[in-house]
């Protein structure tokens, strides 16, 4: 066998930025915000632009600033932000998305994200009805939402994503349909559709514990969801991931990076990292992870080199979550094994029960296999 030379370029990478302020929390949200924390805002972009500071020279290919709230955090803090982001060394074709809410934009700062290279707006709708919105505790109303898509549009942003869920407490098929017809006739260039997941420590659970949430049956979500499928296709949008529909080859390409197992890198709090075959995360506390900005070291909590193992099981269950699932030629190239050997059983006994398919060097779940993903690709698991 040929040895092959370690070659010290390092790869390109993805950039993740938190940021995570909100002006309030929503019912159903385990994200890592806080309100009530503004008075934090000015210190944690100093803090995080020296973490950005410290990517070097490394090429960036896509950034995606989440939240929280980006769209809340001030300009002035904004600005720190931008003169780090400005000394990275971006790929030309760089995606470079921020997440916002409805209620939060303002003229100036979008003019501000254009002028910094935002290419990509992310807005987290959720549905079109103002009772329903109340419901889950967002700030904004549609007529908010509307002003600030009109508002992108008008300032040139030509690559929009709008945020939806389904399966919230008291939503009916009907809801349902009128929040997906209204957003597609806005022509969006992407559509992600989430359905409500019950998450520990939310006020959603809480309530839901003592019976106060009255959510929409099993059956009915189901007709939610292949209703989003069926009218998404017909209006020219294409399903690349469970949740995600885009037009014409608006895929994007920074979550494409997580699904495709590529590496990237996590700058603010509670940001993770998965970069040079290594995974960690940074602290979930703001004031901490100003004091460290401060000391000018940043903990990598968690770290851990991820095994041949590890690294199988990820490429497997989120590369499944594509709809055109992976590529077994790049499973071998990967880890040098033939996937047959290390899946053989597992691929078998789903492609019987007629819910894997594997066609030419795609493997991937038909639409039967995306209904119950969460148990295929539990079995993936090595361990």
């Amino acid at each position: 066998m040929h040895s092959i030379e370690k070659t010290t370029i390092e790869e390109s990478a993805s950039l993740y930025i938190h940021i995570p302020f909100c002006k309030k929390k929503c019912l159903y949200c385990d994200f890592p915000s806080y309100s009530g924390k503004e008075e934090f805002m000015w210190n944690y972009s100093k803090a995080l632009a020296k973490d950005i500071g410290l990517i070097g020279d490394r090429t960036i290919k896509t950034i995606f600033i989440g939240g929280g709230t980006p769209t809340y955090l001030s300009l002035k803090a904004w600005n720190n932000i931008y003169k780090a982001v400005k000394k990275l060394n971006v790929e030309d074709n760089l995606e470079f998305t921020v997440e916002g809410n409805p209620g939060t934009f303002t003229e100036t700062k979008l003019s501000f994200l254009k002028g910094m290279g935002v290419n990509r707006l992310s807005i987290g709708l959720q549905a079109w009805q103002n009772f329903m919105l109340e419901r889950i505790g967002r700030i904004h109303t549609i007529g908010d939402f509307l002003e600030g898509y009109k508002m992108a549009r008008k300032l040139g942003f030509s690559n929009i994503n709008v945020d939806l869920m389904f399966g919230l407490p008291g939503q009916t098929l009907k809801d349902w349909k009128e929040s997906l017809k209204n957003v597609v006739k806005l022509e969006p260039e992407h559509i992600s559709c989430y359905s409500l997941i019950i998450e520990k420590g939310t006020a959603f659970y809480n309530m839901y514990k003592n019976n106060e949430l009255i959510l929409p049956g099993e059956e009915e979500e189901r007709q939610m969801y292949d209703f989003a499928l069926e009218f998404l296709s017909e209006n020219g949008y294409n399903q690349y991931e469970i949740s995600n529909f885009s037009k014409n080859s608006s895929e994007c390409r920074h979550n494409l990076v997580y699904w495709n197992l590529e590496p990237y890198i996590g700058c603010g709090v509670s940001a993770h990292s998965y970069i040079d075959g290594y995974r960690y995360r940074n602290t979930s506390d703001i004031e901490e992870y100003i004091l460290e900005g401060i000391q000018g070291k940043f903990m990598k909590l968690d770290k851990h080199k991820n095994s041949i193992c590890d690294d199988m099981e990820e490429f497997m269950f989120m590369g499944l979550r594509k709809i055109n699932g992976i590529s077994m030629r790049n499973f071998k190239y990967r880890f040098d094994r033939d996937i047959y050997s290390v899946y053989g059983s597992i691929i078998n006994k789903y492609i019987k029960k007629g819910i894997l398919v594997v066609d030419g060097d795609r493997m991937y779940l038909n639409k039967r296999g995306i209904e119950v993903s969460n148990s295929v690709m539990c079995e993936f698991i090595l361990t």
